[in-house]
């Protein structure tokens, strides 16, 4: 059937996301039934398996309204066609009879033919009804688990926590870091000159295939990225020795080399630190690159700066990384909010006294955060906040602390596209 196949590369995906507990980025660079097709087909796929993933909630609780009794295991295959079905009547706006026609032939090949009557009369039966009051009925906050509803509504308030969630539904748009003339790019490349070095395109296209990709003019980087790294550049001198622990895949390792610094990058995987590598060797900077834990690590020498962005839940990415709210879970923020309280304690001890520390996650989870750097304090490791001003950050609205913390959420700048939920604590040694 015409248009089967690429129905039939996005559920492969999301069966091995959702039963085989994979990352969807990996299965997305793995998959052989998406490479085999088309690059238009190939887009299609992609884009099904995402928005199954963003709206699953929505999409399990409208199936399971639609059926007398639950499907048994014996259809698991059914009820993928069903996902995949819904997903293009409601938000892809796929004709019915391609969404139902492809459904149905689906849930033949991959479980007993008597569900593949299910399937045809319940999509037929949501085509029919009123979109609108459906989605009333099973609104978007019923994407959230719940434990990420309720850290999000205790540190956010309950308006920003649907917020965040409301800005979880949209692909993100591509953001890139220039080495120069921002508003030059943003013209050839049909973009905005969202802030500073950042500029925002809205491509679908392969991103090597971009004009400035193969002559090093540029990387991809979201804008809340770019902080970390701008916001640590800005009270160390030109020519300074600085540490970017758990460096891969290297954009703040780019910004810090462009910025003139003489950089070192660690990070654990050596195939990581390898597209390191590849990356700067593609812009033309140049950074030390070493191979190992940064928390049993030493020096001769300490360094003048040092930016930890640390492993986490990676929460704040969740626009660009679906499958995040279905892998993470409340016991996986916990344990990594342990590695990040010994990362951050290695930082001290490899910075000089005096020297800058900033801490950053694309995390939404306090744990992760403010948490860490508090705790810091309070364990001896000599850091002191050095605060971060607005004018610093003038013409990007996000949130700044009394205390001198950076705080960005998904929703900010919503109208123009949103961007990455990070926070970034600037801190200071001792002298």
């Amino acid at each position: 059937m015409t248009g089967l196949a690429p129905r039939e590369a996005a559920a492969a995906v999301l069966g091995q996301v959702l039963s085989g507990g994979s990352i969807l980025d990996d299965v997305l660079r793995t998959e052989s039934r998406l490479a085999r097709l088309d690059a238009r087909d190939r887009a299609f796929a992609r884009n099904l398996a995402a928005t199954v993933l963003r709206r699953l909630g929505q999409i399990d609780s409208i199936i399971g309204s639609c059926l007398d009794r639950p499907l048994p295991r014996s259809g698991e295959g059914a009820r993928m066609a069903l996902r995949l079905g819904l997903c293009q009547l409601l938000f892809l706006d796929t004709r019915t009879h391609a969404a139902v026609d492809t459904s149905v032939a689906l849930a033949r090949r991959h479980g007993p033919e008597k569900f593949s009557g299910v399937v045809n009369a319940v999509l037929r039966r949501i085509a029919r009804g009123d979109r609108d009051r459906l989605l009333a009925r099973h609104p978007p906050s019923l994407n959230v688990p719940d434990w990420l509803r309720r850290s999000w509504t205790a540190a956010y308030g309950d308006d920003a926590a649907a917020e965040i969630a409301a800005a979880h539904l949209a692909p993100p748009p591509l953001d890139l870091t220039v080495r120069r003339d921002p508003a030059v790019w943003a013209e050839r490349l049909g973009g905005e000159h969202l802030w500073a070095d950042s500029v925002r395109i809205r491509s679908g296209g392969t991103v090597s295939e971009l004009d400035g990709y193969a002559d090093g003019a540029w990387w991809v980087q979201d804008v809340a990225a770019t902080l970390p790294a701008r916001l640590l550049a800005r009270n160390v001198a030109p020519g300074a020795r600085v540490l970017d622990m758990c460096a891969a895949p290297g954009g703040k390792t780019a910004q810090l080399a462009a910025a003139g610094f003489d950089v070192t990058a660690v990070d654990m995987s050596p195939e990581r630190l390898q597209l390191v590598a590849e990356n700067l060797a593609r812009l033309g900077l140049s950074a030390q690159l070493v191979a190992a834990d940064a928390t049993d690590w030493t020096v001769p020498h300490p360094f003048d700066a040092v930016l930890v962005d640390a492993p986490c839940s990676a929460t704040g990415t969740i626009r660009r990384h679906p499958d995040i709210p279905l892998v993470r879970t409340r016991a996986e923020v916990e344990r990594l909010a342990r590695i990040q309280a010994r990362l951050l304690g290695a930082a001290s001890a490899l910075a000089a006294p005096g020297g800058i520390v900033v801490y950053s996650v694309c995390s939404l989870e306090v744990e992760e955060g403010s948490r860490i750097v508090e705790a810091a304090f309070g364990e001896g490791a000599g850091l002191g906040r050095d605060p971060v001003g607005r004018a610093e950050l003038e013409g990007l609205p996000v949130r700044i602390s009394d205390a001198g913390d950076v705080r960005t959420l998904p929703s900010d700048i919503a109208d123009r596209g949103g961007m990455d939920g990070f926070f970034v604590s600037r801190l200071r040694k001792a002298a």
